[in-house]
C-alpha cells in the first residue's frame, strides 16, 4: 500500500486553514470558500470520522467587518480588531456548519496550555468530551490576549505549529494544512519555474529547511518555514501532515480517500500517539 493510500484509514483529522484561505486576494472574507469548506467537513463527519479544525483569520476577518483600509500596525490595534474577527468567525463558521446540521465549539488556545502539564490534560479531555459529543472543534490561538503569532516570534506562526500541537493533543491520525500553495517544492516555485513538488517527505532535513527560505503571503504570518516546523511537530507526535492547497476545499476529500495530493510528511510511527 503506498503512504497516500494509508490515509484512507486516518479517523481523527486536524485541518488547519489560514487567513490566504479565508479571504480574497483584497482582504474581504471568501464565503463560497467558507462554506464549502463547512459542507466538506460536515460530510467528512457524516461519514464516520472525527474532525477539528484550526482556522486562523481572526485579524483578517476583524478588518474586513471593520472596513479598514489595512492590517493595523500596532499590537493593542490588533488584539482589538481579532477580538472583533474572531467573534465574525465563529458566526460565519455556526452558520455554515448550522446548515449542514453540525454543531461547533470554540477552543481559543494560548501557549501556556502547551506547557503546563495541568492545563494540557484539561484540554486533551475539552476536546475528547467535544469529538464523544459530535461537535467540532474550532480552534485558534487567543489573540486578544497572546502576542506570540500576533508578532510572529514563536511558536504558532499562522497557527501552523498550533495546528501541529493540537493534532499531538488530540491523538489525531491525519493534520492537513491546507495553504495557497499545492505542496512542498524544492525551491520558490513563484520565481523558480524549475521547482519540484515533492510528493512524500520521509523526514524533515536541514537541506529542506535551507529550501524552504521564509517566504510567506500578505494576510498570512506563516511561510514554509512555519508549515516545515509544523510538520516537525506532529512527525514527534507520530502523526501524518500533508501540505495541500486549499483554493478548493473538496481536496480534503480527494486526501482521504488516498489520492497523491499535496505532499505527505511521514509521522515518526511508535512515537507518542
Amino acid at each position: 500500500m503506498g503512504f497516500h493510500e494509508s490515509l484512507k484509514y486516518a479517523n481523527r483529522i486536524v485541518v488547519k486553514v489560514g487567513t490566504s484561505t479565508l479571504t480574497y486576494d483584497n482582504g474581504n472574507i471568501n464565503l463560497g470558500r467558507i462554506e464549502k469548506l463547512a459542507r466538506v467537513l460536515s460530510d467528512i463527519q457524516n461519514s464516520g470520522r472525527e474532525v477539528v479544525l484550526v482556522s486562523s483569520g481572526a485579524i483578517g476577518v476583524g478588518v474586513s467587518k471593520l472596513k479598514l483600509r489595512e492590517k493595523p500596525k500596532s499590537i493593542r490595534e490588533k488584539q482589538a480588531v481579532a477580538a472583533v474577527g474572531q467573534c465574525e468567525l465563529m458566526h460565519i463558521y455556526s452558520k455554515f456548519f448550522g446548515e449542514y446540521s453540525h454543531t461547533v465549539g470554540q477552543v481559543l488556545l494560548t501557549r501556556d496550555v502547551v506547557e503546563d502539564d495541568h492545563v494540557r490534560s484539561n484540554v486533551c479531555n475539552t476536546f475528547e468530551t467535544l469529538l464523544e459529543n459530535k461537535i467540532v472543534p474550532i480552534v485558534n490561538e487567543n489573540d486578544t490576549v497572546s502576542i506570540d503569532e500576533i508578532e510572529n516570534i514563536v511558536r504558532f506562526g499562522d497557527n501552523d505549529n498550533l495546528s501541529a500541537i493540537v493534532a499531538g493533543l488530540c491523538k489525531a491520525d491525519l493534520l492537513i494544512i491546507l495553504s495557497d500553495i499545492d505542496g512542498f517544492y524544492d525551491g520558490d516555485p513563484r520565481s523558480n519555474k524549475d521547482a519540484k513538488m515533492l510528493r512524500v517527505v520521509e523526514e524533515v532535513t536541514q537541506e529542506l529547511e535551507e529550501c524552504a527560505g521564509g517566504a510567506g503571503t500578505n494576510l498570512g504570518t506563516g511561510g514554509m518555514i512555519t508549515k516545515l516546523a509544523a510538520a516537525k511537530t506532529a512527525a514527534s507526535e507520530g502523526v501524518d501532515m500533508v501540505l495541500a492547497n486549499g483554493s478548493e476545499p473538496s481536496i480534503l476529500l480527494k486526501i482521504l480517500d488516498g489520492e497523491e495530493v499535496g505532499t505527505l510528511f511521514l509521522g515518526r510511527k511508535g512515537q507518542s500517539k
